[in-house]
């Protein structure tokens, strides 16, 4: 950094109503350690799927750092060194409690609150608020965007979805207060706008469109500005980290360009979203990569899917719907399907975490930097058990976790018990969330 001034942290490009957050760069770091650990933050991503797994092909075998990773698990194996597989734990509260049937409601609303949903399809719903909500709460104001809602269906909040429970309960996982849910966004494009604060005044925006510019463009005499005042290795960054941004623009020009070629007559097809599934899934974890690599928030949630969806995976050779599949009564076919889903949320999940570790970031990688748990608020789908979920966290949260080990409880434990340690990773003073009873201290570092 000889030579170079060091710039802030909170370091935006700005043009023409466009504005960008940056990476973080050696000369946003001072020379002291002590400010240099401020200025790598740490983040957490909350990824839910739902209908449960087919849990046989998803435990590891053995315990501790010396386990075998699973069938389905199989793909995370570049990462091994970097997460942490979870058995026995539960969220008590998704359990019926007396409600009778709506577990996949009930999986979906106690996921991150670990609150018990009042049944109703009615506007009296009530759960709690989750815990990355909770984070946003104490955090958020550290970043332009206290929090990010990701999903890949739409969905709403108000009639039946599942026995009585409110689709309120099915279509989210973040809850601002106990009776708020927190909209997911499933739209490429809304989400980059959101990320990098294109919400211009209409003038501006119709300005944009006509000469047809990219953000980039918008703020390349700003970046050409602020390019001079760097050392060589915050040149490469910033340039790779353009070339990925003006990618993702591309990736999104061309499903819309896409999807305006297949509309058939008289049928408006959802601009926005790639018609291909393994682009939307994977576009939407970029998109999250991003958010976290500007710092313009650190605390996000993605649905992988809405409690009891039903799609179809024929790119894996499963053309029965997923939550259909579910009840599968231990039927060998169904089950080999249900895996195969697996399989391939786990492969998706995996490029994830590729993308998070191809990114450095201080001293290690932004992964280092991330706590991102995968799971699911049922364990079997067909029993709808609420207790040994499948739980994965990669990321090393400041370098201030154990990771590389399959972790087994000795007895049923509480996911929120993970949570109260996620959130003091975050800088987030909080004494207990749901049934939480203590730290889960066989993490620390």
């Amino acid at each position: 950094m000889s030579g170079f001034k060091t710039i802030p942290r909170r370091t935006f490009l700005q043009g023409l109503g466009a504005t960008m957050a940056l990476p973080l760069l050696e000369g946003m770091q001072s020379a002291t350690a002590a400010t240099a650990a401020t200025t790598t933050p740490v983040r957490a991503a909350f990824v839910f799927f739902p209908n449960g797994a087919i849990m046989p092909s998803w435990k590891p075998t053995g315990s501790g750092t010396d386990y075998t990773l699973s069938k389905t698990l199989k793909p995370l194996e570049p990462y091994r060194s970097e997460l942490n597989i979870f058995t026995g734990l539960a969220q008590d509260n998704g359990r019926a409690k007396g409600d009778g049937p709506g577990d996949h409601a009930r999986c979906a609303a106690s996921y991150l609150t670990g609150a018990h949903p009042v049944k109703t399809s009615g506007a009296n719903i009530k759960v709690g608020v989750s815990v990355d909500q909770v984070a946003a709460g104490q955090i958020g104001k550290r970043t332009r965007l206290p929090s990010l809602e990701i999903g890949i269906e739409r969905g709403r909040n108000a009639g039946n979805c599942d026995s009585g429970y409110s689709c309120a309960y099915s279509s989210n996982v973040a809850w601002k207060t106990a009776t708020t849910p927190v909209a997911k966004e499933i739209n490429p494009r809304a989400v980059f706008g959101r990320l990098f604060g294109t919400e211009e005044d209409a003038q501006v925006r119709k300005r944009r469109n006509r000469i047809r510019k990219s953000i980039l463009d918008l703020v390349a005499a700003d970046a050409k500005r602020l390019q001079k005042t760097l050392g060589k290795n915050d040149q490469a960054k910033l340039d790779e980290y353009f070339t990925s941004v003006r990618e993702i623009e591309q990736r999104i020009a061309r499903s819309e360009q896409d999807a305006k070629q297949r509309r058939p007559k008289n049928f408006k097809v959802p601009g926005n979203t790639p018609r291909d599934m393994a682009e939307h899934v994977n576009l939407m974890y970029d998109l999250l990569a991003l958010a976290f690599q500007t710092d313009t928030t650190r605390v996000a949630t993605y649905m992988l899917g809405n409690a009891g969806s039903n799609r179809t995976y024929p790119m894996v050779g499963v053309n029965s719907g997923w939550h259909s599949l579910s009840h599968h009564r231990d039927e060998k076919g169904k089950v080999d399907q249900l895996q195969k889903i697996d399989e391939w949320h786990v492969v998706q999940f995996a490029r994830f975490l590729g993308k998070l570790r191809s990114i450095s970031e201080g001293e290690g990688t932004l992964l280092d930097n991330c706590m991102i748990m995968y799971g699911s608020g049922l364990s079997d789908g067909n029993r709808h058990w609420h207790h040994d979920l499948p739980v994965v966290v990669a990321g090393r949260g400041g370098r201030t976790m154990q990771t590389g080990r399959h972790v087994v409880a000795k007895e049923e434990r509480p996911l929120n018990d993970l949570f109260l340690s996620m959130l003091d990773r975050l800088d987030a003073n909080v004494e207990s969330i749901g049934d939480s009873k203590q730290r889960l201290t066989e993490i620390d570092a």
